[in-house]
């Protein structure tokens, strides 16, 4: 595989078990980011992206307000490739649990295109990884989505939800072509109905959105027999603000006690490099940096010029 990319900065957070990784070439700019839980032959995560920026214009997100271009099938690839590599493990097969997410910026739902022969090509070189795909839930063609994942075993699938009502969630994601709510558990119970895999619902906990009222309406769309819970702490965009603390913690905590007890299984996600280096879910400080200077590349998303929030969306713990 040729290496599509000019420039790969590293950067390493403070106890080494989180790197960012910003790749650059003439026309785009794409971040992942490399975790390990806690060896690389322990447990490998990468998040990665499928769109330099991004359209959908979500207000926690650092591309947020800008869009650039879908990436090709190579630049999505070759940033797994060149992270795996950097783990130092001869033989990728021997990681016990390896998982490549497709989170890290963009929406992968708009470039199907790119991301089902990535997909492919990922399976191939990796059978042993799962390849989680993380979507806000444009409305697109999610049929050949399913019936690719039918193909490959590996292929997970998580819808980010974020909040508990379409009225608040409108506010969070202002990408008007979207699912609803209600539209969203019938494309999840078709994922599962044909794959036999559950999705998974990702919920970024804050103090407005965690009261049991709040539960009890995420119970009544989505059935625990079906789903999966993840409950993420919340990352700020900013690298001025300070990121998780213990009450945003506790939140993530009492609202996942919250899930359970209507009977869902639940994960929380506290990312790692939040403070030191941007590496939760939606911070791409570095790539705020690149669409400054590259301001002629950038075009609007749909969230430009819209208040910011800061609320995160994280990787999914698929045991």
């Amino acid at each position: 595989m040729t290496n599509p990319w000019s420039e790969v900065k590293v950067i390493v957070g403070d106890n080494d078990n989180v790197k960012k990784y910003v790749f650059t070439n003439d026309t785009a700019v794409a971040e992942s980011v490399l975790y390990k839980y806690p060896t690389y032959k322990d447990r490998t995560v990468i998040c990665c992206s499928t769109q330099s920026g991004c359209p959908v214009g979500c207000r926690f997100c650092g591309a947020g307000d800008n869009f650039v271009r879908s990436l090709t099938t190579e630049e999505i690839v070759s940033q797994s490739v060149r992270l795996l590599a950097d783990t130092g493990t001869e033989d990728i097969s021997s990681i016990e649990r390896l998982q490549i997410m497709f989170m890290s910026m963009g929406e992968p739902m708009l470039n199907q295109k790119a991301l089902i022969p990535a997909l492919y090509k990922l399976y191939e070189l990796y059978p042993n990884a799962k390849l989680l795909v993380s979507t806000s839930g444009p409305k697109v063609d999610y049929e050949n989505f399913i019936e690719v994942a039918k193909d490959i075993p590996a292929i997970g699938l998580q819808f980010s939800v974020h909040e508990s009502t379409d009225e608040a969630r409108d506010k969070l994601i202002p990408f008007k072509v979207k699912l609803t709510l209600e539209e969203i558990a019938c494309r999840g119970e078709d994922f599962f109905s044909e794959t036999g895999r559950k999705p998974f619902f990702n919920y970024c906990a804050h103090a407005e959105n965690t009261l049991f009222d709040d539960a009890r309406r995420l119970h009544v769309l989505f059935d625990p027999s079906v789903w999966e819970a993840t409950i993420s702490v919340i990352c700020e965009r900013g690298e001025h603000i300070a990121a998780a603390n213990e009450r945003q913690r506790d939140l993530a905590n009492d609202f996942q006690a919250k899930l359970q007890g209507y009977g869902f299984s639940t994960r929380m996600f506290d990312p790692a490099g939040q403070d030191s280096i941007g590496g939760g879910c939606g911070q791409l400080w570095f790539v705020q940096d690149w669409m400054k200077q590259n301001a002629n590349l950038a075009r609007n998303s749909a969230g430009t010029g819209l208040p910011q929030i800061h609320t995160p969306s994280g990787p999914l713990d698929n045991s």
